[in-house]
């Protein structure tokens, strides 16, 4: 039997616990405390109150909760003894129909995690969609998350149990996420297209303009044909535009997307997030022959990465007349320039100052994008307004000193450069991390700083390494506080060059000033998620993102969505559910007919 929210509301506390029984495993304390704050505006509403009460509960309890699960193909499933939702979902799963070497494999995984943690592993098993995750995933999960730290990893399976609870209240309420699990659909499907040399082992990488691009472009084109857009075409920087056409010609428009390319070995949701949830409304506007008093404009960014060129935000730079000349000579580690890459995918280099866009013309610019952090996870949010994008300064640096006998060059006698620059990565970390602890804020608004790439050419074992290559990445909320961690790592890279003796030189390669959010547009969002009674939090974006560059011309304002895997992103376990998907695309829909009420 299937309830109504209204139900719910008006159960008296016996009858409304009875609707959650199950809900988590052996612990019906949880779902009894939560209704003490009935009325729910939804199930998400619903949700985070189950988390809020389990979050606030003592470490005995929260224990005792992971202790009522049963491991997975564990005794009790042997037995038959598990729960009815237990059985169900493990079944889902086929951890019933395991190979001999799977269920070995698993039962020697149970022995080890309970040695480790002395509970049981927690893991949803139907998995982001819902419709089970393969015995290799599951697998592999255990494997990865056998090594963890306790802590962690407590935190962890709790989460896990507040995924399994979703799961089993939307099945108690028949609330299926279907446009959610479609556009889940459509990550994996354009998922399929991969750089050569990344498919052999699995990995997703997509960089500008290589024929695994190519194709994403053209299946995104042929998606937002099928959605019902009335124009779509790739424009001169590659960038896939579809526009939903208003009920009057001259209204204004509304600009929307994000980027399909990615990092290498990546995630699914980075960017492309952004276009399928705007591509999912308009369908659905579509479908009902319903049109708005503007213009709905989706552009699929062709580059934001940085990845094969080392100019960035490409497809979004050219929109705002961002878009510098110089980078067409740049070339990739193959010796191809842009410019002769842009050629022979066919773009017209002589179009690109024709793409920028007029501000006049624009409501403003609005993104839904993936989190890529870990503080929606960690709050059991599914959604989070942004209030601004940090500021970032990237450089590519070199530092120069003597190659010499690892043997025979006694070390004070050395000018070792890979020395040098691990002594400025250290305190790149410790400068970064003061600024957070200076002010006080949340982890998410402090300034951070990264070398991502460090390379010792021609290096060799016994060699003390006369070279090393590396680059900066400094980030921050203000363009102040960025601009005062550059001066001190910069200063700090000048010192510790003097005193060991030792050149460098240094590469601005990207500048990104800080985009604060529109207000009026994070309050379309807020209102947009109180429409929904989803729990309201504000957050910093501490990655960049195409929003910054529109932010030259236009309003503009971000939507997050929560990460799973402890909000993991540039990596393949960066993932979310259909179920916050769909929330996401709800929100985008309310905002869209916030719009529409303000301007009819």
């Amino acid at each position: 039997m299937n309830f109504t929210l209204d139900q719910l509301n008006a159960a008296s506390a016996r009858e409304a616990a009875a609707m959650l029984d199950g809900l988590y495993e052996h612990s019906p304390w949880i779902t009894q405390q939560a209704l003490r704050l009935r009325p729910f505006g939804s199930l998400a509403h619903l949700k985070h109150a189950c988390a809020v009460v389990l979050d606030a509960a003592d470490r005995k309890a929260q224990l005792a909760l992971v202790l009522a699960h049963p491991e997975l193909a564990g005794q009790a499933m042997v037995d038959a003894t598990l729960t009815p939702e237990s059985g169900a979902e493990q079944n889902l799963a086929g951890l019933t129909r395991c190979t001999p070497a799977e269920f070995a494999r698993i039962q020697q995984l149970n022995t080890d995690y309970q040695a480790r943690f002395g509970w049981p592993f927690i893991l949803a098993v139907r998995g982001p969609r819902g419709t089970g995750l393969s015995k290799q995933d599951i697998i592999a999960t255990f494997e990865r998350r056998v090594i963890a730290q306790p802590e962690q990893e407590l935190r962890e399976c709790l989460r896990q149990i507040h995924r399994i609870a979703e799961l089993r209240l939307n099945d108690k309420f028949d609330a299926q996420p279907l446009l959610g699990n479609e556009v889940w659909d459509w990550h994996e499907q354009l998922a399929q297209h991969t750089d050569a040399g990344f498919a052999k082992d699995a990995q997703l990488t997509v960089t500008y303009l290589t024929p695994a691009h190519r194709a994403c472009a053209r299946e995104i084109s042929e998606r937002m044909v099928d959605c019902g857009f009335d124009e779509v075409q790739i424009d001169a920087v590659g960038n896939v535009v579809g526009r939903y056409l208003a009920s009057s010609a001259g209204a204004p428009s509304l600009l929307t997307g994000s980027h399909f390319d990615t990092v290498r070995n990546a995630g699914k949701y980075d960017g492309r997030l952004g276009i399928f949830v705007p591509l999912v409304c308009v369908r659905e506007l579509a479908r009902q022959g319903r049109r708005l008093p503007f213009h709905l404009e989706v552009v699929a960014f062709a580059e934001e990465e940085g990845q094969r060129y080392a100019a960035t935000f490409l497809g979004s730079s050219a929109l705002v007349g961002d878009f510098n000349p110089d980078w067409l000579e740049q070339s990739d580690a193959t010796g191809v320039t842009l410019r002769a890459a842009m050629q022979q995918a066919g773009l017209k280099v002589d179009d690109i100052a024709a793409l920028k866009r007029d501000p006049a013309d624009y409501l403003g610019f609005v993104e839904v994008h993936i989190e890529q952090g870990p503080v929606l996870n960690e709050l059991d949010l599914p959604l989070g307004v942004v209030t601004s994008i940090n500021g970032g300064v990237r450089y590519a640096c070199e530092v120069v000193g003597v190659a010499s006998h690892a043997g025979t060059t006694p070390m004070e006698r050395r000018f070792d450069a890979a020395t040098a620059v691990a002594e400025l990565m250290l305190f790149v970390e410790q400068r970064a991390a003061l600024d957070g602890i200076r002010v006080g804020r949340h982890k998410s608004d402090g300034s951070v700083g990264t070398v991502g790439i460090l390379h010792v050419p021609n290096g060799s074992t016994n060699v003390v390494p006369g070279r090393c290559q590396f680059t900066l990445d400094l980030r921050a909320p203000s363009d102040k506080q960025r601009d005062a961690l550059v001066a001190d790592v910069l200063a700090q890279l000048e010192s510790i060059c003097q005193r060991r003796g030792l050149h460098y030189q240094r590469q601005e390669t990207m500048r990104a000033a800080a985009a604060p959010s529109d207000l009026s547009w994070q309050q379309r969002w807020q209102m947009a998620l109180q429409s929904l009674s989803v729990p309201l939090h504000r957050m910093a974006s501490g990655a960049g993102h195409d929003s910054m560059k529109l932010h030259q011309i236009m309003p503009q304002a971000m939507l997050f969505v929560r990460g799973q895997n402890g909000g993991i992103s540039h990596n393949p376990l960066e993932s979310t559910t259909s179920c916050d998907m769909q929330l996401a695309i709800d929100a985008f829909a309310a905002l869209l007919n916030q719009l529409d009420q303000e301007l009819t």
